[in-house]
This record gives structure tokens, C-alpha cells and sequence, in this order.
């Protein structure tokens, strides 16, 4: 036969088709994964029981999954929560403590999670604020994505509105603004300032805490971001493999700026202000800081200079704290619509069905509580943060169980069905989700650095090698020992190095008003909830 060769060719390809079929089948029945970060998000959701914010999009997640009430963050900064979160370790262990080492160069062969679902047969994108671009790689950790990250904050023009253009200095779109900003940095380059002496010079100068700005979501990163992130799932519909989505979001972040139908849901006189703007009784000064990020924006130092200051923190005038609530409140709804869309096109494709999705702030934020703004701290404020995860399969619920971001990594490889590896520091969430238990460990672990010689102004990154507070997280009770001499975690427990310790109940004490570590009626749990810090400590100790 002269065709036979060309015969066996065709039943060769024929096989080999039909022997890689179910492979490809298989890969893709493999459930997709959305996972979306939002940059100083706290749990003031409708979800989580506030009845003023608007956010009908993330609660709309919240009735498909599970909605985690008492999640913690491992430090309440974005650098080191981020890190942790997407390696599944401790900060100790990363040793990224600030907003300047980087990841890799600490620990070149760390696993990250989107890392680890390459080799389990996945494809893994990411857009927006996923790690802090401080602590990773030029390409946003470059070993986590099978396709190169699109970008950080801002996206290519196109994305972004066409009557407004790029917002100035990478966030604003009021005309008054911008004519400021091009005047200073004029004034600037005349000086001879270029490059981040330039940026700090015209920052100084012109760097508004919020804006209300009547343009289209598109005008500001996140809504030209997420116009992308829709291109893009469209793209991800197509491929042969299941995918991780990596999509963040930079507001609430400061500065608070949202378009003006953000800030119009919302009166300003509603606004409510801290009920505790003290320091609490019998408290420790290294556990406090004197808001230093918010100081930095250009509307502040003039508060600041007419406003009597407390010897902690950051007092404003009642107007300025309902006008930065309003702000943040106006930035959670305007981040909401942008999950909105995502959520809307994950219908439209078809995708819901086969795709978890979950949805988490790196950390919490004070809104003028303990006269804090910011992060930065140990406190319930700044360490409690939304996680909202559903997955296919798994019916909605509520769970006060504790929990922690180190157990997002094994959670989402468990409910994907895709190998945990062994080296990891949480656990995996599933059985609560799919109620099989009602709890995976006692407590969670928080941390922050705090220089016991320098003032917080003078601090680089808002961290120090000096202190280090640890923070023991039950259902009642937080615990917090604060460590000198460069303490971490990977040494041996010496309670000589002790200089400061806390204990709240927030069954009588939500506010956190008395520490109350040394009252007669708490020794028996203070020294029960210690015994349990040093058990922990002594697991980490390499």
C-alpha cells in the first residue's frame, strides 16, 4: 500500500489526540481560583454586621462562602501580611519585617502559593497589588506567574478614562490638583531634583489626604485595573488549564479618592467617630505609635499645628476625622463596584460554578481609636481583617472560629485538590467550610516591630530590629509580650528580654480601654494565655 505511511501517521495523531484529551479534560475540571487582595480593608463590611458602609457586591460574595469573623493578620502592615500570605509563613520566618527587604533575597527558595500551583497544572496571572512591589522582584516575584505579572498599580492609558488621563502622581484627578503637582514638580526640576527627591519634594507639597472627584471609576488605578482584569478573564475562559487570578485592589488604602457617587452614599454628619480616642489604662508605649503615615500627607502638618496633641498618637479635629471616615467609607463602595464587575463577569462566562473565590484585606486599619490612625499596631483594629472564601460545592456559612492568613496557601490547595506542601505554617480552612469541624486551632498569632530608642517619625519603614511585640489571639482574650535585643521568634524564649505586656477582654473591654494583665481576677488567664505564647514561640525555633 502505497498510502500505509501516511495511514499510520493519521492513526498515530488520531491516539495520541484521543490519549491527551482526557488529560486536558482533566486539568480543567480542576476548580479556577479568583483571588482578590484589598490594600487596608478592615471587616466594617455589611457581612460583617455594618449597617451604614455600602458594599453590596462583597456581601453578595459572602452569601455564596464563608464568611470568616475572627481572622487575623501575621503583622498589620502590607509588606510583611503579603508576604505571608502568599508563602503561607510567618513573618519571623520570611524576615520581612518592613516595607524594604525583599522577599527572595532573604529566602531565594521560598514556595509562594501561585508558585506551587504552576506545578500542579495551573496557569497563574496576576494584576494590581498582590505582594507590596517593596518586598519582591521588579516583575512582582517573578517565580509566581506562569504568564508575566500585567502591572502594579497603574495600567497601560488606554485602560483608563479619556477624559481624564492618568491621575497625577498616581492618584489624583482634581484639576487644582494637578496644576499644583505640574507647578512643584517644575519648581522641582528648576532645583535640580530628579527621580524620589523630586517625588518627595512635590509630595510634600501636594499630597491631599482625600479627593472627591466627579469622573468615571476608570479615572483611578483600581477601576482602570479592573476594566483590565475583565479583558483579561475573558482571555483565561479559553485556556486549556484551570487558572489562579491574582487581582488587587489599592483602595481603601490612602489617600482616600473615589469618584463623587461614592462619597454622595454617604452624609458626613453619619460618620462615626472612635468611641475611645485614649490611651488604655495601664498600657504599654511601645504597643502605641504617633501615626506617622498619615502625617505624611500634606494636609495634616497644618491640623497638626493648631490642634493640641496628645503625647501619643495623632489628634485631629472632629470635622477632619468624619471627612477621612467619609473617605474611607466612599473608597470601600467605590473597591465594592469594582468586585462587582468581577463577580458579573465570572457569570457572564460562565465560570461561577467551577471557581473559588476569595476575598481578604491584608490588615486592618484605626480610624482614630487609641487616637490612631493607620495600621502599624497589635491592637483588635489593626490586626482583625474580612476573609471571605466560597468555593464550589460548599454550602454559605458564618464561622467565629479563629483563623489567620498563614492558612490561606493550604486552604486553597485543599479546596482545589491539589497537593499541601508539608512546609507550610497554617491549616487548611476547608473543614470548617464544609463543617466537618468547627475549629482548626485555638487561637492566632499577630506581630510588630516597634524601636524601643527612636520615635516613630525617625523610623524607616515602620519597623526596628529592637522590639518585637507577639500577640496571642483567643476567642476572649488577646495577649501580647513585647521582646528586646533583636528577639524573634527562631530564638530560644528568655524572659529576661520581656519589657511589656498586655492582656484585653473583649467579652467586658471591646474598646480595649484597660490592660489588665497585673488585675488579681486575670493572673490565672494571664499566665495561662503566657504559658501558650512560649508553647508557640517554641515551635518556630529553628
Amino acid at each position: 500500500m502505497k498510502n500505509y505511511p501516511n495511514f499510520l501517521k493519521v492513526i498515530t495523531i488520531v491516539f495520541t489526540f484521543l490519549f491527551l484529551l482526557p488529560v486536558s479534560a482533566q486539568e480543567k475540571t480542576k476548580p479556577n481560583i479568583l483571588f482578590i487582595a484589598i490594600d487596608d480593608l478592615k471587616p466594617i463590611l455589611g457581612c460583617y454586621g455594618n449597617t451604614l458602609i455600602k458594599t453590596p457586591n462583597m456581601d453578595r460574595l459572602a452569601k455564596m462562602g464563608t464568611v470568616f469573623m475572627s481572622n487575623y493578620c501575621q503583622q498589620a502592615v502590607c509588606g510583611p501580611t503579603r508576604a505571608s500570605i502568599m508563602t503561607g509563613k510567618r513573618p519571623d520566618y520570611t524576615q520581612v519585617w518592613d516595607l524594604k527587604t525583599k522577599m527572595r533575597d532573604i529566602n531565594p527558595d521560598i514556595l509562594s502559593l501561585p508558585q506551587h500551583l504552576i506545578t500542579q497544572g495551573y496557569s497563574t496571572q496576576g494584576i494590581g497589588k498582590i505582594y507590596d512591589g517593596r518586598c519582591v522582584d521588579k516583575k512582582m516575584d517573578a517565580p509566581s506567574w506562569s504568564v508575566p505579572f500585567y502591572n502594579y498599580f497603574k495600567t497601560e492609558e488606554r485602560y483608563y478614562a479619556k477624559e481624564t488621563g492618568i491621575p497625577v502622581l498616581g492618584a489624583y484627578q482634581l484639576p487644582a490638583t494637578k496644576e499644583l503637582a505640574l507647578k512643584y514638580t517644575k519648581e522641582g526640576q528648576d532645583k535640580g531634583l530628579a527621580d524620589k527627591e523630586l517625588d518627595d519634594y512635590v509630595s510634600k507639597l501636594v499630597k491631599p489626604s482625600v479627593e472627591c472627584a466627579d469622573v468615571p471609576d476608570n479615572a483611578y488605578n483600581d477601576g482602570a485595573n479592573a476594566t483590565r482584569a475583565l479583558e483579561i478573564l475573558e482571555k483565561l475562559k479559553s485556556d486549556t488549564k484551570p487558572f489562579f487570578f491574582a487581582v488587587g485592589f489599592s483602595k481603601p488604602h490612602l489617600p482616600f479618592v473615589s469618584p463623587k457617587k461614592y462619597w454622595d452614599l454617604y452624609k458626613r454628619e453619619d460618620m462615626p467617630l472612635a468611641v475611645f480616642q485614649e490611651k488604655s489604662k495601664n498600657s504599654v508605649d511601645v504597643a502605641f505609635h504617633n501615626s506617622g503615615e498619615m502625617r505624611g500627607y500634606s494636609d495634616i502638618p497644618p491640623l497638626v499645628s493648631f490642634t493640641d496633641q496628645k503625647d501619643f498618637g495623632l489628634t485631629l479635629p472632629i470635622d477632619k476625622q468624619q471627612e477621612l471616615i467619609h473617605g474611607y467609607y466612599a473608597a470601600i463602595s467605590y473597591t465594592d463596584a469594582q468586585v462587582g464587575k468581577l463577580l458579573d463577569k465570572l457569570d457572564a462566562l460562565g465560570l461561577t460554578k467551577n471557581t473559588i473565590i476569595i476575598l481578604w484585606g491584608d490588615h486592618g486599619w484605626h480610624l482614630g481609636d487609641h487616637n490612631i490612625w493607620c495600621k502599624h499596631t497589635n491592637f483588635e483594629q489593626a490586626t482583625r481583617t474580612p476573609m471571605i472564601i466560597s468555593a464550589p460545592g460548599i454550602a454559605p456559612s458564618i464561622t467565629n472560629a479563629s483563623t489567620e492568613f498563614v492558612d490561606i496557601f493550604p486552604t486553597l490547595c485543599d479546596l482545589a485538590g491539589v497537593k499541601i506542601p508539608e512546609v507550610l505554617d497554617g491549616k487548611s480552612l476547608k473543614p470548617i467550610m464544609n463543617k466537618s469541624s468547627k475549629s482548626v486551632k485555638e487561637y492566632s498569632i499577630s506581630q510588630y516591630p516597634r524601636s524601643g530608642t527612636k520615635s516613630e517619625t525617625e523610623r524607616q519603614g515602620y519597623a526596628s530590629s529592637k522590639v518585637m511585640g507577639y500577640s496571642l489571639r483567643d476567642k476572649r482574650y488577646r495577649y501580647t509580650i513585647w521582646m528586646t535585643n533583636d528577639f524573634r521568634s527562631t530564638q530560644s524564649f528568655n524572659a529576661d528580654l520581656i519589657i511589656g505586656t498586655e492582656l484585653y477582654d473583649y467579652d467586658k473591654d471591646p474598646n480595649e480601654t484597660i490592660n489588665v494583665v497585673d488585675e488579681k481576677e486575670y493572673k490565672s488567664v494571664a499566665k495561662d494565655l503566657k504559658s501558650k505564647m512560649i508553647a508557640f514561640l517554641a515551635t518556630q525555633v529553628k
